[in-house]
């Protein structure tokens, strides 16, 4: 690609500012910023989003219930986000809040489009509306529960009788389904898909984009009495941040539609139903795919507020380390599942996979070349076929990982990388490079060059999803830093003998528990 980088825009959902991060939020950014970063070292343009929803009633209620205006509540639990974004080294490049005058410019251009083209009409609501959810929902989809009706979801619903204006989604069902029909990559997991499909099949009603029962949204353009519904606002921040509908046309024309929306499993109705129905009606391309991920339980139990099990991002990071907490989460769990927490696997993978496996070939090989060859980058003899099964492996891992990581699954990804690792702990016991040393010296150098090339590649795979960790490996090979792209992969940038290197330092401490918590587990 010559000059124009091939562009990738990539959203996490925006957080709904009622409460304060938790890992759930840490999760979701955490899987764009590695895919992220992934896809920068890959050479492409990234334009990475993450932000904040701060209209609607629950936030309007929130507020009050603190006793203060809702944009200094907004203000206050917005920044926590932008905190944990910080303290997660996460690498987004704009953050988005939906009181933001761009936004309410954004959204008022998308109403007036959709307004225009006919497809919104002014009616009345009548119907069950929960808070919690900021959802309407049908009388069949409700449930009893100790003798009231709730939402399928638990939450609690009031009778609402109110103005509104109406999108007409009622006609689009048959529209969606061709369109998902004709992009079957559009929702992912597969699991996922046959479940907005059979929610589309199943018929739906005109959905009301208006409120006039509270004021803390944006206004319908021409109708002041009215604000937006949550929903119709909040989506469009993903049109908002690349400079719709005027603010920066290039940048528009350059980012949409977006390569991909990461959201949890519990909105992806709004992003797989709504969102793409609200753009066709608009003549808007929708984005080209949306993959809703698992949530997480902890020590098998469902995590709540109530039984005060909620996991806190710090406290994750404070006590395991940030690219521990990185990794884990990312390795546990099959991406798209539900996943459990547990402070005894966490413990395992750090200390098997992190400490033992990559952190100790690290240290055991670089200290075998500081000791054995002069501190500095062995010479290489002729290659045997062993050293070139594994430099073959390494130099193919890239072509290996890129798919698994465009389809989001990052533990597969993760996977080959440490099977990778494996096969090089298998071959430096192999090859006993500590008894060439006496036996045939130049053979050793040949097999600790191996092996230092292969921890330059795994040094340079890893880097989007432990980027601390990895620039310490990468500085022990004196890496410069236009030298840890993915297009130095390869037997064309090969470390060059003679280089000095510094002496080696270990990158993953072992986790030692203290006797409270061995108790504990």
């Amino acid at each position: 690609m010559t000059g124009h980088k091939q562009p990738y825009y990539i959203t996490t959902p925006i957080y709904y500012v009622n409460d304060k991060p938790h890992i759930g939020h840490a999760y979701t950014t955490l899987a764009c910023d590695v895919l992220a970063r992934f896809k920068r070292l890959d050479g492409y343009d990234v334009m990475f989003l993450t932000g904040t929803d701060e209209h609607g009633q629950k936030v309007d209620k929130s507020a009050a219930t603190k006793g203060i205006d809702p944009q200094s509540f907004t203000d206050q639990v917005s920044q926590n986000f932008r905190d944990l974004a910080v303290h997660m080294n996460y690498s987004n490049d704009d953050f988005i809040r939906t009181t933001e005058e761009r936004h309410k410019k954004a959204c008022q251009a998308l109403w007036n489009k959709l307004l225009e083209k006919g497809e919104i009409y002014l009616g009345s609501y009548d119907g069950w509306y929960s808070v919690r959810d900021e959802a309407f929902y049908g009388e069949k989809e409700l449930i009893e529960k100790d003798g009231e009706k709730v939402a399928p979801t638990g939450a609690p619903v009031e009778w609402v009788s109110e103005p509104s204006y109406f999108f007409k989604l009622s006609t689009w069902g048959d529209r969606l389904l061709k369109f998902y029909d004709d992009n079957p990559d559009f929702i992912a997991p597969q699991s996922r898909r046959n479940e907005v499909i059979s929610f589309v099949k199943g018929g739906m009603r005109d959905l009301s984009v208006s409120r006039t029962s509270f004021k803390w949204g944006v206004p319908v353009p021409g109708d002041e009495d009215h604000v937006m519904y949550v929903w119709l606002d909040a989506l469009t921040n993903y049109l908002t941040a690349i400079g719709y509908p005027d603010a920066d046309p290039a940048k528009l024309e350059k980012f949409w539609p977006a390569d991909l929306h990461m959201v949890g499993k519990d909105i992806l109705r709004f992003h797989a139903v709504y969102w793409p129905a609200f753009l066709l009606a608009a003549d808007i391309a929708p984005p080209k795919r949306v993959f809703a991920h698992g949530w997480w339980t902890n020590e098998g139990q469902k995590i709540s507020k109530s039984l005060g099990n909620v996991i806190d991002p710090y406290d994750l990071t404070d006590r395991y380390g940030l690219d521990q907490t990185r990794y884990f989460l990312l390795r546990e769990v099959p991406f798209g599942n539900d996943g459990d927490f547990s402070h005894r696997s966490m413990v395992n993978r750090m200390n098997s996979e992190l400490a033992n496996d990559l952190g100790n070939m690290c240290q055991r090989v670089l200290s075998m070349i500081h000791k054995n060859c002069d501190a500095s980058v062995p010479t290489a003899g002729a290659f045997t076929d062993a050293d070139q099964v594994i430099l073959g492996k390494a130099y193919g891992m890239l072509d290996t990982v890129r798919p698994l990581f465009d389809a989001q699954a990052f533990h597969k990804g993760i996977e080959a990388i440490w099977e990778l690792v494996g096969d090089a702990n298998r071959y430096v016991d192999e090859m006993a490079p500590w008894g060439l040393k006496k036996t045939d010296p130049a053979r050793m150098e040949t097999v600790l060059y191996v092996l230092a090339e292969v921890i330059r590649h795994v040094g340079i795979l890893v880097q989007p999803l432990m980027p601390a960790s990895a620039a310490k490996i990468l500085d022990q090979l004196v890496l410069a830093a236009d030298q840890r792209g993915f297009e130095k992969l390869g037997p064309d940038h090969a470390l060059a003998s003679g280089t000095e290197l510094p002496k080696p330092e270990g990158i993953f401490p072992r986790y030692v528990e203290t006797e409270d918590e061995g108790e504990k587990a």
